[in-house]
């Protein structure tokens, strides 16, 4: 399988904190691959690198054949993100959202009202397609997110705490449209989450990060049996300890250099 995904010796510091520090790994075209961590870990700053978000400190990023700072521009053509908050217009349709985003990548009309249908059928949303989304629950919105992000054929779609808040039916419902897009279209799934069973029960590879580095990686099967213990989340505990960890210091640090994304 060829790499979608490159990322070497990755360092960002902001002054003298180093949020992510000399990370390196990649990932196969076609993969659902798990970024793991605890908070502070280093897992937002190093996705924001990824989407051109943040320019990093040194190291190098290759996304889809490109190099993410020599070529932002047809990086971002490359992937779709679901972000942690909310971000879709509420005061508009369903349709709408899903419309705008289209314009925003050139979409013709033709292509765009075919794909457009095409992806609510597939979250099952279409026959809402009319209806504010200030209406919608929170399940039917990260259905919307899903199905807008996709709009483009990206190659890679980022998804950074897509469940978080979710019920459990809605989670496995979610779960269960994320994996039919993963086989049907091939799309490459780069996912952080906190419910770290989902992780183990979807997750070709995972990577766990620990104050900014990476402390190991693999599927879970060899991340158990290197841990000797029963499951990923014994795994992830025995690799980055049991105690409480602060809010996210990297998240911090980093809305003092952050940047507004680059058009």
């Amino acid at each position: 399988m060829s790499k979608i995904i490159e990322v070497k010796n990755l360092v960002k510091k902001f002054k003298d904190f180093v949020a992510v520090d000399d990370v390196s790994f990649s990932v196969e075209k076609g993969q659902i691959f798990a970024f793991l961590g605890p908070n502070g870990a280093g897992k937002t700053t190093t996705i924001k690198m990824l989407t051109t978000l943040l320019d990093p400190t040194s190291g190098s990023i290759m996304l889809n054949g490109f190099d993410v700072m020599v070529n932002p521009n047809e990086t971002r053509k490359s992937f779709g993100i679901i972000f942690q908050d909310p971000s879709l217009d509420t005061e508009l349709t369903a349709f709408e959202n899903m419309e705008f985003h289209a314009v925003l990548y050139g979409l013709g009309r033709k292509t765009m009202d075919d794909r457009i249908k095409e992806l609510m059928e597939l979250v099952e949303l279409w026959d809402r397609k009319d209806e504010l989304v200030k209406n919608f629950s929170g399940g039917m919105k990260r259905r919307l997110e899903i199905a807008r992000g996709l709009l483009h054929h990206p190659a890679v779609l980022f998804m950074d705490e897509p469940t978080l808040g979710l019920d459990p039916q809605t989670r496995n419902h979610m779960w269960s449209y994320i994996k039919n897009l993963n086989e049907k279209e091939q799309i490459t799934v780069f996912v952080t989450t906190h419910y770290i069973e989902e992780a183990e029960k979807v997750a070709d590879r995972v990577a766990i990060i620990d104050h900014g580095k990476i402390v190991m990686q693999g599927t879970t099967t060899e991340l158990k049996e290197a841990t000797k213990t029963d499951n990923l989340e014994g795994a992830f505990l025995a690799l980055t300890g049991r105690s409480i960890r602060p809010q996210d210091a990297g998240n911090d640090a980093m809305r003092l250099g952050a940047r507004m994304w680059r058009r």
